[in-house]
């Protein structure tokens, strides 16, 4: 059984989301604050976290970040922050989805259901050093791409960039952290530079660059490799 722990402030909320989770055969734990959920997923660990931030006791993101100190259970962000730069902040601190309040209990269920997926799914090991999927193989020791039976020409950029997404199968990585570690720190604003080397990233590996399968945006924060 899947076990999640919520982590939710609002008891009318959390009741509805434990009744919803039970309902479809997913163990239950739910903590009204962060020192709850933090010694309830030290006691047992969970499968998956879903986490408010507005908590009473600290923010959320530092729940995250104390989480991520030891494990790597996905952590969905349920939350009333839409700006921009609170949803990055999240998913730096380690976040694996946002979502944003109010949201509908079937849009939450899907996307609890891709984090167990993911976490299911054999993530690359580090001695991993060729990617397939349909439509190219990435070989990582040799620093090569092939599509269609030919190699694919990628430049030094391209290729940090297209390194990154794929030892991190199904994550998003967000523009910030892509950019600190391909331009570093001093263009950590420049996420015009994301789009055109996504761009021509999508050109040379993907079979409709306008509709991309592998390469995929989550608009706003960031990208993600999808087998």
């Amino acid at each position: 059984m899947t076990r999640v722990l919520v982590v939710e402030d609002d008891p009318q909320l959390a009741k509805a989301l434990v009744i919803n989770l039970q309902a479809r055969q997913y163990g239950v734990d739910a903590a009204p604050d962060g020192a709850t959920a933090l010694r309830l997923a030290a006691a047992g660990p969970p499968d998956v976290v879903m986490l408010d931030l507005g908590l009473p006791d600290m923010d959320g993101v530092d729940v995250i970040k104390a989480l991520r100190g030891w494990t790597r259970v996905p952590v969905l962000v349920l939350s009333a922050r839409r700006a921009s730069d609170e949803k990055v902040a999240a998913l730096d601190a380690g976040a694996d989805d946002y979502i944003t309040k109010p949201f509908s209990m079937e849009e939450l269920l899907a996307r609890l259901r891709a984090a167990v997926r993911r976490t299911e799914d054999m993530p690359l090991a580090p001695e991993t050093t060729l990617v397939e999927t349909d439509g190219f193989t990435i070989d990582l020791l040799a620093k090569k791409v092939r599509r269609a039976g030919h190699d694919v020409r990628l430049t030094p950029t391209e290729w940090h960039l297209l390194e990154i997404l794929v030892t991190n199968p199904g994550r998003l990585v967000t523009q910030k952290h892509l950019l600190q570690e391909v331009w570093g720190v001093s263009v950590s604003n420049k996420t015009n530079y994301l789009r055109v080397y996504m761009a021509q990233l999508r050109r040379k590996l993907e079979a409709d660059p306008s509709h991309p399968r592998y390469l995929i945006t989550e608009p706003g924060m960031g990208y993600r490799f999808e087998r």
